[in-house]
């Protein structure tokens, strides 16, 4: 967000002010979330406080690419419907930060809270006990343990595997609603190139210092890595092309061979 936090936790201040690309910066904030969490340093400082165990985990970030053919205006519009519907409503803080360099690498950076909202606007629980009962509905004490058994049950289904298939299915949707919207015809897709049985390497992603170099002319490890496949996936696309000729002569031999008679084997 390029800006100056200290942190309660251990009164370190982190200074990101001189940070450059930063084109926007927002807090959306979820049903019942105690207004003062739209200033980052509260918000991500009460995170910090709530969580007990060395353990926990603070958050979770999402980096959205964002379409170059719409405006700033417009991506910043619809990187806040995307948040708006798939997290802020499920009753997370999204705090979002755009990038943008001017290096063609438009992009978004969403930090999100891991903990649901009480009506009173309080932080709820990332998980519950829930009693383990025996055949005939009873709880089972646990004489070693003095307690009764339990297990842990997630108060939300946030870190379940297919939220991320949801959640990428998801911006796809909305950035080729939105390209249509304004008339381009460039459509993105979630799917990776063997799911959609196309025969091509991805390339590696540049990020922002990679790819201002690049755009200055200096070469870095990481665009000769993507020239290389490139080069790559030319020779593929040659291969394809030679192949899908050579079956369609195949195809127009066997139809204009007439099939043997019994008089070609006498």
């Amino acid at each position: 967000a390029g800006e100056k936090i200290t942190n309660e936790y251990d009164g370190i201040t982190h200074d990101y002010t001189r940070k450059g690309g930063v084109v926007h910066t927002e807090i959306l904030l979820p049903e019942y979330a105690a207004e003062e969490y739209s200033a980052r340093n509260l918000l991500w400082n009460a995170v910090e406080k709530i969580e007990k165990a060395s353990n926990s985990q603070l958050a979770r970030e999402i980096e959205l690419a964002l379409p170059v053919e719409l405006t700033r205006e417009q991506n910043i519009s619809l990187v806040r419907e995307y948040v708006n519907q798939h997290f802020v409503t499920a009753g997370m803080c999204a705090d979002i930060c755009l990038h943008d360099t001017g290096g063609g690498n438009p992009h978004a950076h969403i930090m999100l809270t891991m903990r649901p909202f009480e009506q009173g606007g309080e932080w709820g629980a990332k998980q519950k006990k829930e009693y383990i009962l025996d055949p005939q509905g009873n709880k089972i004490y646990d004489k070693k343990k003095r307690s009764y058994k339990c297990k842990s049950i997630p108060a939300t289904d946030w870190n379940e595997q297919t939220k991320a298939e949801e959640w990428r299915q998801g911006w796809a949707d909305f950035c080729n609603a939105a390209l249509e919207k304004q008339n381009h015809a460039e459509r993105i897709d979630h799917r990776s190139y063997e799911r959609q049985d196309i025969e091509q390497i991805p390339t590696v992603h540049l990020g922002v210092a990679a790819s201002a170099m690049e755009k200055r002319g200096i070469k870095t490890e990481r665009g000769n890595i993507n020239r290389e496949i490139e080069v790559t996936n030319q020779k593929l696309r040659q291969l394809k092309a030679r192949i899908s000729k050579l079956q369609n002569w195949l195809k127009e031999e066997t139809e204009n061979t007439e099939p043997p008679t019994l008089a070609d084997y006498i």
